[in-house]
C-alpha cells in the first residue's frame, strides 16, 4: 500500500534530456502543480507541523474511510523516504516516481508487438486475458478500473496509444 501513486494525474513530465539526478526538484514541474502538490501535502499534514507523519497518514486515511490500517503499512510508507517527509521530500518522491516511468515510445513499441496490423487498437478481450493470465496478475477490480478508464470502442477495441500516452503524461491528450 503506498500512498505515492506511481503517475500522479494532470502531471506533465518535462522533458529531461541528458539531465543528472541532482536536479531541482521544483524545476521538473510547473508552477500549477507545485501548488497542487503543495495542496495535497497540507492536507495529508493532519497536524499541521510540516512533516508527513504516521499519525497524519493515519487520520488522512481515516478520513477516506480506510480505518484498520496497520501499524507496519503506515511504517512502509513512511520509510519511502530518506527521512522526515516535508514538501521538498514529498514533491521529490512524486518526481522520483515520474522519472522512473518508461518513455511513451518504449511503452508504445511494446504494444505494437501485440498490434501486428498497426491499428493504434488491440481486443478488449485479448489484453483482458493478457493482464489477467501472465506475470503480475491483474485482479478483476483492477480491470474494472482499467475498463471505466479507458473503454474500448463499440467493437471492443482499446485505444493502447492513450493508455500509453496517460501512464507517461498523466491525463488523457487533448482531442
Amino acid at each position: 500500500m503506498s500512498i505515492f501513486p506511481k503517475a500522479p494525474k494532470k502531471a506533465k513530465r518535462r522533458q529531461q534530456q541528458g539531465e543528472g539526478g541532482s536536479s531541482n526538484v521544483f524545476s521538473m514541474f510547473e508552477q500549477s502543480q507545485i501548488q497542487e502538490y503543495k495542496e495535497a501535502f497540507t492536507i495529508i499534514d493532519q497536524n499541521r507541523d510540516g512533516i508527513i507523519s504516521k499519525d497524519d497518514l493515519r487520520d488522512v486515511l481515516a478520513t477516506m474511510g480506510q480505518l484498520n490500517v496497520k501499524n507496519e503499512e503506515l511504517e512502509a510508507m513512511v520509510k519511502e523516504a530518506s527521512g522526515p517527509i516535508n514538501f521538498t521530500v514529498f514533491l521529490t518522491m512524486f518526481g522520483e516516481k515520474l522519472k522512473g516511468a518508461d518513455p511513451e515510445d518504449v511503452i508504445v513499441s511494446a504494444f505494437k508487438v501485440l498490434d501486428p496490423e498497426a491499428t493504434g487498437f488491440i481486443k478488449k478481450e485479448f489484453l483482458e486475458e493478457l493482464l489477467t493470465t501472465q506475470c503480475d496478475r491483474f485482479t478483476a477490480e483492477e480491470m474494472t478500473n482499467l475498463w471505466a478508464a479507458f473503454p474500448p470502442d463499440v467493437a471492443g477495441n482499446v485505444d493502447y496509444k492513450n493508455i500509453c500516452y496517460v501512464i507517461t503524461h498523466g491525463e488523457d491528450k487533448e482531442e
